[in-house]
């Protein structure tokens, strides 16, 4: 590590999830030193659709930052950077000075589903595929500026930029309308140039929207200045350097050891998503027949994750604690969320493995990886009389315990080993279950905010602290890995045995699935209600190892 030329020796890294916006500081060799967060907040609406304020969640945070700054003695003056992740995929229009042109399409929103059953059969599909290296789906900018084009032009015939939420961030943070290389890239672009690419654009038929997508920077290299309105509404100081980091599943699983130099290691973040990864050279990657995954860019020259991601992982365990949280409270007995939560590894230990199957397909937006199909729906198969709550939480872990493994067969063989990171892989339950599935040691990184720590080692490269990404990783990654946690070779068995009736009945659904959604097209057995943002299980699992002693 190099000293600051400024003689600061902090750098934040902001990391705007689905549940939660954090603001973390790291001083300049890795270590946390603080951390503040806000609950996101979005909404959901009955015809598939998922949104949020921008201007929410930029006050959000802002609130993130001046609780951080508050908290931490002398913090402006010793900042020497800071930089900023989020939530991938979604669509983020702003216009005319820099005003939000409604509210953001997040990744989870379904109304692109006939769109992207359109745009997959497309002559162009396949070009536009091994280009990005990543299958067309609802969450993605892309397919859902297609809808808008034809369902809600007007959109963006306001709108002037389309960003992302980090980009949204940054915007705030500079005045800067930018995006990073990783987002453009698999939503718009080429790969292997770091570029955005004509005939990408034009196969998602937004050739006349191509003015809306901004300028991409590498925040390893580049940086904006912190605006005067910004650091006023923050409390840091103004002209501080800003670095936009890449997607948040990147540098989630660059802060938790994806790229550390060893051979056929993976990482796996389990949170509301679930993402499933592995570091290769650009010139290494070899897509699947499928037309499934992503191909995202590290922050590393020449380096490139392959990527599965399931749609939903904790979203699935927090529909079963809420459906057993709203029995409780019929019955007089309100139950915390958080006391749910806690109970799981006991649950886990009072059933029988392998006894039921759980496709855990629980978003309304269906599934992604290592399959797409916006019509697939979570099932229980094998329910018995004497099965019990129990075995339903079980089936739900063991659930995603079979689609990581799905998802790293569509990638080739199975992971050497196995790094954890996301506030449900403190669940000894669930680690054991995930090493079982896929047959290798998992290792959980000490790293606390791994998401913050993938964009402030962003920010330290860019300020010259490091040299490059690679010494950076070596001091603020190598060192916190946990040792290896092998498998149950017993629980691996019983595994493998049930991962073949897991595949096989997951496509004899895929006509029942369509029949599904024939019925509700038709008003038959529609969707549940509107809901609001609630507590999810991933922050309450964060949140209990905070309340342990975070720094």
């Amino acid at each position: 590590m190099q000293a600051s030329s400024k003689g600061r020796d902090v750098v934040i890294g902001i990391d705007a999830g689905t549940s939660v916006i954090k603001a973390v500081a790291f001083d300049l060799s890795g270590r946390q030193m603080a951390v503040a967060s806000v609950l996101n907040r979005y909404s959901h609406g009955p015809d598939g659709a998922a949104t949020q304020s921008l201007d929410q969640t930029w006050a959000d945070c802002v609130e993130a930052l001046r609780q951080l700054v508050a908290g931490t003695p002398d913090l402006a003056a010793r900042v020497a950077a800071l930089s900023v992740t989020g939530q991938g995929d979604g669509t983020w229009l702003v216009g005319a000075g820099n005003r939000p042109v409604g509210d953001a399409w997040l990744w989870l929103d379904a109304r692109a589903a006939p769109t992207v059953r359109r745009l997959r059969d497309a002559p162009h599909e396949r070009a536009r595929f091994e280009a990005t290296g990543t299958g067309l789906n609802t969450c993605q900018q892309g397919a859902q500026m297609a809808h808008m084009a034809s369902a809600a032009p007007e959109l963006l015939q306001r709108a002037e930029t389309a960003l992302h939420c980090k980009d949204w961030l940054y915007l705030n943070l500079t005045g800067v309308r930018a995006t990073d290389p990783s987002e453009a890239s698999f939503t718009f672009g080429d790969f292997r140039r770091r570029a955005y690419d004509d005939a990408v654009i034009d196969a998602l038929g937004l050739t006349r929207e191509r003015r809306l997508l901004p300028d991409i920077i590498d925040g390893t290299r580049v940086t904006h200045p912190l605006t005067q309105a910004a650091a006023d509404a923050t409390g840091l100081l103004a002209g501080t350097p800003v670095s936009l980091g890449f997607v948040d599943m990147v540098m989630t699983a660059l802060g938790a050891g994806v790229h550390t130099g060893h051979r056929n290691a993976a990482c796996s973040t389990v949170g509301s998503t679930g993402v499933h990864m592995r570091a290769v050279a650009a010139d290494d990657v070899v897509l699947n027949d499928e037309g499934t995954g992503y191909v995202i860019l590290l922050p590393v020259p020449g380096m490139v994750t392959q990527v599965q991601t399931n749609m939903a992982a904790t979203l699935n365990i927090d529909w079963l604690l809420r459906v057993a949280g709203d029995l409780l409270a019929e019955a007089g007995q309100p139950t915390a969320h958080a006391d749910l939560v806690r109970r799981i590894d006991g649950w886990m230990d009072r059933s029988r493995p392998g006894s039921i199957l759980y496709h855990p397909y629980i978003s309304d937006t269906g599934e992604r990886g290592p399959f797409i199909d916006a019509n697939a729906r979570a099932s229980f198969i094998g329910l018995a009389a004497t099965h019990r709550f129990s075995d339903l939480v079980r089936a739900v872990v063991e659930g995603l315990g079979m689609a990581t493994r799905d998802c790293y067969a569509a990638m080739g063989d199975m992971p050497a080993e196995l790094r954890l990171t996301g506030g449900a892989a403190r669940s000894r339950a669930l680690r054991a279950v995930l090493s079982a599935a896929i047959g290798a040691p998992v290792r959980v990184s000490a790293r606390e905010e791994a998401g913050a720590a993938g964009a402030a080692m962003m920010a330290a490269v860019a300020i010259g602290a490091y040299p490059d990404m690679d010494s950076c990783i070596a001091e603020w990654v190598t060192p916190l890995l946990g040792a290896p946690e092998h498998p149950d070779r017993d629980l691996q068995k019983i595994y493998d045995r049930d991962f073949a009736a897991y595949g096989q009945a997951r496509r004899a659904l895929e006509g029942v699935w369509q029949t599904m959604a024939d019925n509700r097209g038709a008003g038959i057995g529609g969707a549940g209600a509107e809901e609001p943002a609630r507590e999810h299980t991933e922050q309450t699992m964060d949140a209990a190892e905070a309340s342990e002693g975070s720094a």
